[in-house]
C-alpha cells in the first residue's frame, strides 16, 4: 500500500512546486517507497484539516499522519532504514544544519527573485490570497519585490558559495552518493525551476551541473516535472 501525500499544486494540477514537498518526493524515491500525491492549493485548508495544521507536505501511511518535511524525512528513515537518507546520526545532524540553512538563506534569497512569476502559476482561486499575504509580508507589491532581479541575482548566487565549494570536491553533498542533504537543496531549487524561467544559476556553476544530476535521479523524477 502506497503512502499518500498532499502536494502543493498550481492552476495545472500537474504543476507541483513546493520546495518542502519536493524534498519528500526525492526522499521517497531515494527509498523506493511508492507514493500517491494529491494536489492541494493554498485555499484548501479543509483538505488537510485532519492533520491539525494548514501546510503541506502531509503524508498518511497506514493510519499514521505526519506533517512538516523534516518530520516526514525522519519518519521515513524509521520506517525503512535502508537505503538511508542520513547515513547515521552524524549525517542526520549535518542534514539538520542544511535544512535550517536552506529554509533561511536559500528560500529567503529565492523568493524576491520569482515571487511575481509564482503568482501566475498558482490556481486562480488562490491568487487574491497569495498576492495579499505576500505583499503584507514584503511591504511592497509583488512587482516591486521582483524588479531589478537581474542585478540582485548576483548576491543570491554568492550566497550559495558553501554548496559550490563542496561540489567542487565531490559529486554529492552526501559524499559518494546523494543523501537527504542533496534532497533538501535540490528540492528547494525545484521551486524556482518549476514556476519561473528566470535563470538563477550560471551555466558553468558546479551547482547547476549537480542539479542536472539530481533532476536525472530516480528515473528522471525531476527532469519529468511539469514546468511553466
Amino acid at each position: 500500500m502506497s503512502i499518500t501525500m498532499y502536494d502543493l499544486a498550481g492552476a495545472d494540477p500537474d504543476l507541483r512546486f513546493s520546495p518542502y514537498c519536493w524534498r519528500i518526493r526525492f526522499a521517497l524515491a531515494h527509498k523506493g517507497m511508492p507514493v500517491e500525491t494529491i494536489p492541494w492549493r493554498f485555499t484548501e485548508g479543509d483538505k488537510i484539516a485532519f492533520s491539525g495544521q494548514g501546510k503541506v507536505p502531509v503524508i498518511q501511511d497506514a493510519g499514521t499522519t505526519v506533517f512538516d518535511s523534516w518530520a516526514i524525512a525522519e519518519y521515513l528513515e524509521e520506517q525503512a532504514p535502508m537505503p538511508s537518507l542520513f547515513g547515521g546520526s552524524v549525517g542526520r545532524a549535518h542534514a539538520a544544519f542544511i535544512n535550517a540553512w536552506a529554509d533561511s538563506v536559500m528560500l529567503g534569497g529565492i523568493a524576491p527573485l520569482i515571487i511575481r512569476d509564482l503568482l501566475d502559476a498558482v490556481d486562480p482561486k488562490d491568487q487574491a490570497y497569495f498576492r495579499s499575504s505576500r505583499e503584507a509580508r514584503f511591504g511592497r507589491t509583488l512587482e516591486q519585490v521582483q524588479e531589478d532581479r537581474a542585478d540582485r541575482v548576483v548576491a543570491f548566487r554568492a550566497s550559495l558559495l558553501p554548496v559550490r565549494l563542496v561540489l567542487r570536491r565531490q559529486a554529492w553533498l552526501g559524499g559518494a552518493g546523494p543523501s537527504y542533504a542533496d534532497h533538501i537543496v535540490a528540492g528547494t531549487l525545484m521551486w524556482p525551476h518549476c514556476v519561473s524561467r528566470f535563470q538563477l544559476l550560471e551555466d558553468n556553476d558546479p551547482i547547476a551541473a549537480w542539479f542536472g544530476r539530481m533532476l536525472a535521479l530516480y528515473g528522471g523524477l525531476g527532469t519529468s516535472a511539469k514546468r511553466v
